[in-house]
């Protein structure tokens, strides 16, 4: 009989606590424990998902083969390093670090272990980004729209770290190809970051796409349109719906007709997908779908919209 999967859990706030009653919830995986700087959250979470709460994050080091780190964006690199060195396993939430230079020593880190990096878009895992994913061929313009209202549980970050960057990350997986220039404005609204931010991508194969984050809105918009060669595609993440026009002949006819067809996407719970596929890229040694690189690729960009954010009417390369 095959050995379980150990893992850890590593900042079990909102989100890291899905992420421990998940693993708790997996065939073939056994959660070990959670760790956290709130030792009563912890012992929370802990009795809530059947494991032990540990004291300190060095604890799980050793007894585990996998850990989840979902702790602030800042103090990626000290938690992820102890891990890392040991050849721990790593589910990393996004963005991978603050800045390029802890992100690639993050990189670094795991390549030199040989532990398998994982970053957390989850949003790649979405079963309608799959669906659209499918039917993209070269497209020319992308507009991805992100916006809902105030959350204080990511306001130690921008709005382009907390969700611009999910669909940064969508949009480079999705047309491919180096990136020529960025354009972005954004501004503070509630917090000391930019809340509402707005970022025109340029990329050398000629595409283009613009992207619009706010977390400040009243109502909660999730799209991405996609115009390429005879087809549009919007898909609404929130009803898990996809659109598509093309044009379709009419013989005799000056014009086309342009036919229409919605899909109804099946929905899949992102963060249960993402956490499967990582327990299965430890189990199995294959490549996530988000590895460092391509999570540093996003971080890359995102830091670009972040200086062209703070010098208006300049343009910044990537």
């Amino acid at each position: 009989m095959e050995r379980a999967v150990r893992v850890g859990v590593v900042g079990v706030g909102y989100l890291g606590r899905f992420h421990a009653l998940i693993y708790a919830g997996l065939d073939g995986v056994e959660l070990v424990g959670v760790a956290d700087t709130d030792q009563a959250r912890a012992e929370a979470v802990a009795a809530e998902a059947g494991c032990a709460a540990v004291a300190s994050p060095a604890a799980l080091i050793g007894q585990v083969d996998a850990v989840s780190i979902v702790v602030p964006t800042s103090a990626h690199l000290a938690v992820a390093r102890p891990y890392l060195e040991a050849g721990v396993h790593m589910l990393l939430e996004k963005p991978v670090a603050p800045d390029m230079a802890q992100g690639r020593e993050i990189l670094r880190l795991a390549e030199t272990s040989g532990a398998m990096l994982q970053i957390g878009h989850l949003e790649r895992f979405n079963a309608g980004i799959m669906a659209l994913a499918e039917r993209i061929q070269h497209p020319r313009f992308v507009e991805a729209q992100r916006m809902g209202g105030f959350n204080e549980r990511a306001t130690d970050v921008d709005v382009v770290a907390d969700l611009m960057i999910h669909d940064i990350d969508i949009i480079l997986a999705l047309v491919g190809g180096e990136l020529s220039d960025v354009r972005a404005v954004g501004t503070p609204v509630l917090t000391e970051h930019v809340d509402i931010a707005n970022a025109r991508l340029e990329l050398a194969n000629g595409a283009v796409a613009n992207i619009v984050a706010s977390r400040v809105s009243e109502q909660t918009v999730r799209r991405i349109r996609v115009f390429q060669a005879g087809a549009y595609l919007s898909l609404d993440f929130v009803g898990q719906t996809l659109d598509i026009a093309r044009p379709v002949p009419r013989p005799g006819q000056p014009r086309p007709e342009i036919l229409r067809e919605r899909i109804a996407v099946e929905p899949v719970k992102p963060l249960d997908a993402e956490i499967a596929a990582f327990v299965d890229c430890v189990r199995t040694g294959r490549q996530p779908l988000v590895d460092g690189a391509v999570g540093l690729r996003a971080l890359e960009v995102a830091l670009c919209v972040r200086r062209c954010m703070a010098a208006p009417g300049a343009a910044a390369g990537a």
